[in-house]
């Protein structure tokens, strides 16, 4: 795997953490098995604390295939968060928030299914916002809100949209805070397009190229703060295929 000389972060036992108080998450979704995989580096503490988040997903998610896609992958996003939080990254990060954005960040991909259960993805660009949308409806706050809007790619300015003509309102959809960059980078090392699969720096740094070099560049500066994870150990434990390039 390449890793541009960087540490690799070894999976290990995470330190336990309090839920976060963000709401009361209580409602009805489909009625079925998650689909969860293995749960890593996750404690009981942790899996007490996703309940809330899960109960969100089961609340929006239109069907059992959407909630199982999703929601999976949500999940993983956290275990590679927590793998790198475990391995020394981010030493100052909220523990407990990272674990929410990453367990929410994309609840937004719900209101893209049709009725037939198939997935707009004409419209994909848009998950984020819609899930800033639909996590402040349910009064969480703005810190828990931009882990939705703010992780898509390496970032989005309001000038590429104006440009480009993207289907989003003009803004800047910038990672700023720790917790926000370290999801938007842990999101990146897992797909749901390519179900079943991880990807390494490489195949990631391959996705990123056609949309110029200075993507490629600001995703480098994430490898250089939070390393890079034990992807083959995480793609053995999830049971997925690791992809590189």
């Amino acid at each position: 795997m390449t890793t541009t000389g960087h540490r690799t972060a070894r999976p290990g036992p995470a330190a336990p953490t309090a839920a976060p108080s963000t709401s009361d998450t209580a409602g009805r979704g489909p009625d079925t098995d998650t689909g969860d995989t293995d749960t890593g580096d996750l404690d009981a503490e942790d899996l007490d604390a996703e309940d809330l988040e899960e109960r969100l997903h089961r609340r929006h998610a239109p069907s059992t295939a959407a909630f199982t896609s999703v929601h999976r992958h949500c999940r993983i996003v956290w275990d590679i968060a927590a793998s790198l939080l475990a391995a020394g990254a981010a030493p100052g990060a909220d523990r407990a928030l990272v674990r929410t954005g990453a367990l929410l960040h994309d609840i937004g991909v719900y209101p893209l299914y049709d009725t037939d259960g198939q997935l707009d993805h004409t419209q994909y660009l848009r998950h984020g916002v819609l899930g800033h949308d639909l996590l402040a409806a349910e009064r969480l706050p703005a810190a828990v809100c931009r882990f939705a809007s703010c992780h898509t790619g390496v970032g989005l300015t309001r000038e590429e949209i104006e440009t480009g003509g993207l289907p989003l309102p003009p803004a800047d959809y910038l990672a700023q805070t720790v917790e926000e960059r370290l999801v938007m980078y842990a999101d990146k090392f897992h797909s749901k397009s390519r179900p079943g699969s991880f990807l390494t720096v490489a195949a990631y740094r391959d996705q990123l190229r056609r949309f110029g070099a200075a993507k490629v560049d600001l995703f480098d500066t994430f490898v250089t703060e939070f390393g890079v994870p034990d992807l083959p150990a995480l793609a053995a434990r999830h049971a997925m295929t690791l992809h590189t390039g």
